[in-house]
């Protein structure tokens, strides 16, 4: 079984974090608090351990994990270039609940999946996963859950569903808000149209990012009318939608 420890006794954090520190040296997982919801991580420059992680939660290449860092400087290392827009972006939400699309830089030796060439970063608002960042580096990190299962908000929700396909677990607490992140897309301010867009609602709502962004932002969706009942139609099928309430990024 794999040791879970509580970050709020300070002998655990300090054994934990050694624990964590190494298990992603090895290539291993780990889950480890955010401000959002928890998180499986991994070693971002390691494809195996990424792979690792993608089959943790049944996905494929295909929805690739984004990738948390302690701060600016980290983010600038793996980006090809960050817009104004996207500075004001992070000096309003960062760290928090924000993460952002942007060219992956391309001298970056790193597979996280069928990227096309971007990275989606986010700096969290939770002090044990910025010291864990602050000594690996960057890494990969997706919702600490099966696919289609809820989020989880604790470690013991993560342990549950992961089980020992993770080597570490650091124990915080509850979430602070369970919320997954807000995902934008700010390639297209990158030699595109210019214009932020919204991928996931989350933590940070449109009404906020736009009084950073203003007219940068993409349009609300707009309401689509109810349609007028029609008496002659029949019933339709029920069809239960496939939901994946929690997403990546944290």
């Amino acid at each position: 079984m794999s040791p879970l420890f509580d970050c709020d006794d300070p002998a655990q954090l300090l054994a934990g974090m050694r624990h964590a520190r190494q298990a992603i040296g090895r290539g291993e997982l780990i889950v480890m608090p955010t401000d959002t919801v928890y998180g499986v991580a991994a070693d971002a420059f390691s494809p195996e351990a990424v792979t690792r992680l993608l089959e943790a939660k049944g996905r494929g290449r295909q929805s690739p994990p984004p990738v948390l860092v302690a701060g600016r400087p980290m983010m600038d290392a793996l980006v090809s270039e960050t817009p104004e827009a996207v500075a004001l972006l992070i000096d309003e939400f960062w760290p928090g609940g924000l993460t952002i699309v942007l060219p992956a830089q391309p001298s970056l030796s790193w597979d996280l999946g069928e990227t096309h060439g971007t990275v989606a970063v986010r700096m969290p608002a939770q002090r044990v996963a910025l010291e864990l960042l602050e000594e690996t580096g960057p890494l990969a990190v997706s919702s600490a859950n099966l696919t289609g299962r809820p989020a989880a908000i604790s470690a013991e929700d993560a342990e549950r569903m992961l089980g020992d396909s993770v080597a570490v677990y650091l124990d915080a607490g509850f979430s602070e808000t369970g919320i997954s992140s807000t995902i934008v897309d700010a390639t297209g301010l990158v030699g595109g149209d210019g214009i932020v867009r919204v991928l996931r609602d989350g933590a940070i709502s449109r009404d906020r990012l736009r009084e950073v962004l203003g007219d940068v932002l993409e349009p609300d969706p707009e309401s689509d009318p109810e349609p007028e009942p029609d008496p002659l139609a029949q019933p339709a099928a029920v069809v239960e939608p496939d939901l994946d309430p929690t997403g990546d990024a944290g």
